[in-house]
This record gives C-alpha cells, structure tokens and sequence, in this order.
C-alpha cells in the first residue's frame, strides 16, 4: 500500500512554529517512502478563514521547499478546500448514511443546557461530556420539533465498551468510550464539524497515515468510531509531542511572534528553518544537527519520534541558522541581503551589477559570523565601511586612551602619508605600506594594526583589515545614498585629527 499523508491548515492565521513542524514531519516520512503527500485546507471556520491567510500558507510552505503531490492547485482527490467540498454535497451524503444506519440524532440542547453540564462536570471532577440528554427522543417527535424551526445539531452514537488504537510513536492507547460523549458532527448551520469533516476527507483522499500533535489524541477514539461507522478502515495515527517554549510552556504568543513568517523575513535561510524544526523531536542514528533536505529525506524514520516535548531553542536555531550560512554560496546570499541593505538605505532602490558584486564580498566575510540576513546592515563590517564617523572617537574613552599615546600618533601620521591618493588601495600594497610604516617608527603587532585600524574605520576591533580594505575601496567607488570616503581619505582625517584636541 502506497503511504498519503496529508497537511491540513486552517486559514485563520499564519503558519506558526507548531504546525510547520507538524507539516515537515508528515512531508520527510511521505518523501523517505515514496508517497505522496496531499495539502488539504480546512476553511470551515467562515468567520475567521480568510484568502489572505491560505494565500500566506502556500506562499511560505512552496518558501520552505515542502511540495505537495495534491492540493488546492490541482489532484485527482478534490476538491481540496473543506468549504467547497461542503459546496458539492460530500459531507451530506456522508451523514445520510449515518443517519440511515441510526448512527446520529438530533440535540436540541441549547448553549446554556450545555454550559451549565460542563460546569456541572467540572465540580464534580469528572472531564466534560455530553450527558445523552437527548438520545432517546423518539424519532417522529424529533421530527415534530425540527420541522418547528428549533434550532438543532446531529449528533453521533458512541457505543458503550473500550476501545484500543495504536499510534506510531506511542503504542497502544486504552480509552473508555463512557469518557468520550457522542461529538457533534453537524453544527445547528448546517456545517460539518472538525471530527466529521476530516474523516470524511481522510477517507475521500484515501490517507493511509495521519501525523499530528498529541493535542488531537483526544480527537483520535470518536474518529476511529466515524470510519468504522462510515465503513471504512482507520489509517495509521502518530501524535507527535508538543513544541514548548524555552521555559518548557506550550508554545503560545507570550513567547512573541512564532509565525514562519516572521524568520522568512528576519532572513534565516530555509534549509536553516526546515533542519532546526526537523530535529525538534527527532534525531537521526547518528546524531548529526546540521543536515541538507536530503539528508533529512534520507533519514528520517517516524518510528524514532520521541515522546519528549521538543524545547524551541532561539540560541540553537541561530547556531543552525549560521552553519547553513557558511555553506551557503556568497552568490546566492547577496541577492538575498540585498533587499535588508536597501530597505535601510544603504545601498540605491536599483542595485547594479558592481552594487551586487560588493554585496557578495560583503557576504565572503559576514557569512560566517552571522545567523539570519537581517544582521548584515546591523554589522560591525557595514558600519565600518558604509558609516565611517572619525568623530565617535570623540565619544570612546577607550580609544582616546590609545591614541593620546605618541606611538600611535605616529603610526598612524606616516601610514597616511604613504597611502597613494590617486588610486584605490589593494590588499597587496596595504600591507606593504603597513610592513613600511612598521620599519619608519619601529611599531609591530598590535602597536602597529590597532591604530592603522582606528584610522579606516574608527574602531578598535572588527574583521581582519586585509578584508574590510577591499569592501572600504569598492565602496567609495560606488553610486551610493551616502557618499564613502576610500582608505586614503580616512586616513588623513585621522592624522588631522590627531594633530588637533581629541
């Protein structure tokens, strides 16, 4: 038998941490075995489903890489939006079967009957469920109040007796259907609920495996009842464990924004997203954290799933996120940071092939040092080069210090002096001119590079000089928002400087 699985948002907000998990586990176990891998989307909630929202989650699942066999775009299953299977008649057909076997009756019971049963169940410790006040009803007087406009819900029969199902990860779970209460499966405005809806669906698109959180696993008994009621063979359930936040809550808005949308746009790398999220219940055999997509395809095995709720580590996802970004090609990242750096203002709305090419050796450097592209205009190597300000030196006690010293002063005076002004400075005459000014005052190591790095970029530390050098010079050289001084032009405003008053 040839394994679907199937993921099934509902349109009501933006993917979040939570259900993007949810999403990858079901696509790495359908691609590991060869399946097939169905995207359904439940929009019967009609208050709050909206286009903009299922727009959004096709937009960041295709962003993430996890394609789909089926789907709202096209499958021979369809159709695959709850609200237009609704439209065609498949859940009422559904129900005339269940009614015809005398599986559902009418509940008249109104909000207030039930609220006050809830709370009733509640003071004497025992979870909630409905009491079966109206089972009995006969079935002509049922008749009698519905024809009458009394507003009513169908309800399904559980029997009485236990139940076992087996999960994946789980084993076998015990269940004592006196517990369950018979669900509503069709709302008083004629909409199928949740339990009924994707039964029918699971069914109608022969799923053979449904992967989950374990906050269904409540849902999963009066399910099993509906397809043994419906004919029909239950498939293979796994109910993986929470995603807590890191002070092992369940993951929730008081841990601030966890929509996959706001990582896309902080500029953490898909693979970085799609292999953090993989190993949050998961590992492989051989505990490798950093793996490609198909590594993790290769992988993956649903049967090694724990039962431990996986912490959401921002800390770990930003180690992740940087390892993918050192193996990332410069190419690649350049078109990605470029939007960061314009939207700041750094570089021109139109970028030109000579603005892309700095770009990339900007990312040659910071690639490594950082997790997430929204911290290339942040950087200590952009603030260097695109907002040199020799008057912060004014502002750092730190670096007065150093360069109240005569030994700077004068590393720093005859480097300028030597710096060719007519032509860009490259890395092989930077370090002849430094070896030189080493020679004229007989400075080395940190006595000579601190105060030549003071002068380029008007701080004490930073990237290696021989690399901010080319990215100073190609700089200055670019149509920019902001004019860039060259490394010649830095240089002697610090030797003016330094023979004023710091």
């Amino acid at each position: 038998m040839s394994v679907r699985t199937r993921f099934a948002p509902s349109p009501t907000g933006y993917l979040h941490v939570g259900n993007v998990r949810t999403a990858i586990f079901n696509w790495l176990h359908t691609r590991h075995v060869g399946g097939a891998f169905v995207l359904r989307i439940e929009d019967t909630d009609r208050d709050r489903s909206q286009k903009e929202f299922e727009d959004a989650i096709l937009r960041e699942l295709k962003w993430l890489g996890l394609d789909w066999d089926e789907g709202v775009e096209e499958g021979e299953h369809g159709p695959y939006r709850q609200s237009e299977r609704h439209q065609q008649g498949i859940y009422r057909r559904a129900l005339e079967r269940l009614r015809e076997q005398g599986d559902v009756y009418p509940c008249f019971c109104s909000p207030d009957r039930l609220s006050a049963d809830r709370e009733a169940d509640r003071r004497a410790g025992r979870p909630p469920r409905y009491a079966g006040r109206c089972r009995a009803i006969p079935r002509r007087q049922a008749e009698q109040r519905m024809a009458a406009g009394e507003s009513t819900v169908l309800r399904f029969r559980v029997p009485e007796g236990s139940m076992v199902f087996e999960d994946l990860i789980r084993g076998s779970i015990h269940v004592e259907l006196e517990q369950v209460g018979d669900p509503v499966v069709l709302r008083s405005d004629g909409w199928p609920t949740y339990n009924f809806a994707v039964v029918v669906d699971d069914i109608g698109m022969a799923i053979t495996d449904v992967i989950r959180g374990e906050d269904h696993i409540s849902n999963t008994p009066r399910q099993v009842l509906l397809y043994r009621a419906l004919r029909a063979a239950p498939p293979r359930f796994a109910h993986l464990p929470l995603v807590l936040g890191a002070d092992h809550a369940p993951l929730s808005k008081r841990h601030g924004d966890t929509s996959l949308r706001q990582y896309a746009a902080h500029g953490y790398l898909p693979e970085a997203i799609l292999n953090y999220l993989a190993l949050l219940g998961w590992a492989p055999h051989d505990h490798g954290e950093v793996l490609s997509r198909e590594e993790l395809v290769a992988r993956f095995d649903l049967r090694k799933v724990g039962k431990s709720a996986g912490v959401f580590d921002r800390a770990k996802l930003d180690w992740v996120g940087n390892q993918h970004l050192r193996h990332s090609a410069s190419a690649r990242l350049a078109e990605l940071a470029l939007p960061f750096l314009q939207s700041c203002g750094d570089l021109p709305p139109e970028a030109t092939p000579f603005h892309r090419a700095w770009v990339e050796r900007l990312m040659d450097l910071l690639k490594e040092s950082i997790s997430h592209l929204s911290q290339v205009p942040e950087s200590d190597a952009v603030r260097m080069v695109l907002h040199f300000d020799l008057e912060s030196l004014r502002r750092d006690p730190d670096l007065q210090a150093d360069l109240r010293e005569a030994s700077s002063r004068e590393v720093i005076q005859n480097f300028a002096k030597l710096l060719p002004g007519d032509r860009p400075l490259d890395v092989e005459t930077f370090r002849r001119i430094s070896q030189e000014t080493g020679k004229k005052t007989g400075a080395k190591g940190r006595g000579l590079y601190h105060p030549i790095r003071v002068a380029l970029t008007a701080c004490g530390s930073g990237p290696e000089l021989v690399r901010l050098v080319p990215l100073i010079e190609e700089a200055a050289g670019l149509d920019l928002p902001h004019r860039v001084p060259g490394c010649a032009e830095r240089a002697a405003l610090a030797a003016r400087l330094l023979g004023g008053d710091l």
